[in-house]
């Protein structure tokens, strides 16, 4: 047996990165907590009630958060997801469990009939998917994984078996989902770009006609109340959508819904660099992968940066250009280290200013425009904070010097996220719980955040500087004092125990 077989075959030793002193009770704790009560054996549910599969994006989120605790675990929430990857590379955006009964979520596998509809397009036979996506989070969460624990990472090979399968997705993504000509990507369903229920969408989606009310039942409104989640109305859109892309079995040769979405697009940039430094740390140069990011940026800024309002907005397709709504998706790109200066500068405005209010009236992002008619505190993504769009505004805040106010908006999302139970969302002025508590991704990122305050800035998983090479000096503690919340990298069976379509 090779040194490699002999370090993957024997039990991996504890090697948590993050270990802050942890009174019962304790946030730390607590996070940990919700973590091992929605772990299925494989993969980590966003919520045991109203979200019981693997979400894509949720567990890139949540493998982010893993990687404090259990390094090893986090590898497998990425790698137990891309099994399920097609043949034509895209991720779909659920892998249904199937233990859970199909009258527990709707749009159930019977519904998306991912081994037969999407056959053409390389659907797995022995796992049932969706057949859309979510956002590529996917190789910056990997990358962040591997910066945990860089030796269990090379002893397993985990860069290298997710490497080919990430260069799949984002090609799929560049060369299938450039429905606008222009180079950016397009979302064709509401769902896949994560924000389900965001204004940005209500003039796209009024061309579609909904399917009959009699036709689906909403299992999402058994676990939340109707006056917080998407109308039936525009649930019937979704759907209409969602059965119409499995009848032309899941082929992007256009529909009537593209969408080109400065999120998504900004969080392909920004795993595009982070593909970059996994190609590095392979042994190859990295080089073409940051100049795709580079041009995927300037198209960016080119085609969704309105610099009369300082924000980026949607771009539709098939109707008249520029979506004029004040989504918090137009400031996620300020993750991006290769944002022109002014264009940084101008997002930090806006996101102080009266529409979002951050620091002033509100100390979590919202996720919609706080003047806007249409804004709800409580509605879904149309007014509520999300603690992964903070997060991602924290790390982009960080990114671009504005250290003070990373530092605040840091506390403001470990603060609720603690008083909330780890809620999936909140009220943006109040802080109260919303929609699902013990939520995988809240508790996640809240775990990154604790780890970031103790930690020094200039960690090799920051994007900020992009073309340096990478020297990794994360300290590594074989010797390392376990504590009970800890997830137990030896024993996999140690801790067994909204709407997004």
């Amino acid at each position: 047996m090779d040194r490699t077989a002999q370090l993957t075959a024997r039990p991996a030793e504890c090697t948590a990165v993050y270990d802050p002193a942890t009174p019962t009770g304790s946030l730390h704790l607590r996070a940990v907590k919700v973590l091992e009560d929605n772990w299925t054996g494989s993969s980590t549910v966003p919520s045991r009630g109203l979200y019981p599969h693997q979400w894509s994006w949720d567990s890139a989120f949540i493998a982010i958060g893993l990687r404090h605790v259990s390094p090893r675990r986090a590898q497998t929430e990425l790698e137990t997801l891309l099994d399920a990857q097609w043949g034509d590379g895209r991720i779909p955006h659920i892998v249904f469990n199937p233990s859970v009964p199909l009258d527990a979520y709707f749009p159930s596998p019977d519904f998306w009939r991912s081994s037969t509809a999407g056959r053409a397009a390389g659907a797995p036979r022995t796992v049932q998917t969706s057949g859309i996506v979510q956002p590529p989070v996917h190789a910056l969460a990997a990358w962040l994984v591997h910066c945990a624990d860089p030796g269990l990472s090379r002893a397993r090979g985990f860069l290298a078996q997710v490497h080919p399968r990430l260069a799949a997705w984002h090609r799929y993504l560049l060369h299938r989902r450039d429905l606008g000509g222009g180079g950016l990507v397009s979302v064709v369903h509401p769902w896949e770009q994560g924000m389900d229920n965001a204004p940005s969408w209500d003039a796209p989606l009024s061309r579609i006609t909904p399917a009959p009310a009699r036709s689906f039942r909403r299992a999402d409104l058994d676990h939340g109340a109707a006056e917080d989640r998407p109308t039936d109305l525009d649930y019937g859109r979704y759907v209409r959508l969602a059965a119409d892309y499995r009848d032309g079995g899941y082929a992007d040769d256009g529909g009537d819904f593209a969408v080109e979405d400065p999120a998504f697009n900004a969080l392909l940039i920004a795993s595009e660099h982070a593909l970059a430094r996994i190609a590095r740390e392979l042994g190859a140069t990295g080089t073409a992968r940051h100049a795709r990011a580079e041009r995927l940026t300037a198209a960016l800024v080119d085609r969704l940066w309105d610099p009369a309002e300082g924000l980026f907005f949607c771009r539709d397709v098939r109707g008249a250009g520029p979506i004029h709504e004040r989504g918090v998706s137009g400031l996620v790109p300020l993750l991006l280290p290769g944002l022109p200066p002014e264009v940084a500068a101008a997002l930090v405005r806006t996101l102080r200013g009266p529409h979002f209010g951050l620091g002033g009236t509100t100390r979590l992002v919202p996720s919609y425009d706080l003047l806007a008619e249409a804004f709800d505190p409580h509605r879904y993504w149309r007014g509520p904070a999300w603690f992964n769009t903070s997060w991602l505004v924290e790390r982009g805040l960080r990114a671009h010097g504005e250290r003070a106010r990373a530092d605040a908006l840091r506390q403001a999302v470990l603060d609720a996220a603690d008083t909330s139970e780890f809620a999936e969302y909140v009220d943006p002025y109040t802080g109260e719980a919303c929609g699902a508590t013990g939520f995988g991704w809240t508790a996640a990122l809240a775990l990154d955040l604790l780890h970031d305050r103790d930690a020094p800035h200039d960690d090799p998983d920051d994007l900020r500087h992009p073309h340096e090479p990478h020297h990794p000096h994360i300290k590594h503690h074989r010797h390392h004092r376990r504590h009970p919340d800890d997830l137990h990298d030896s024993d996999d069976t140690a801790l067994q125990g909204g709407d997004r379509g």
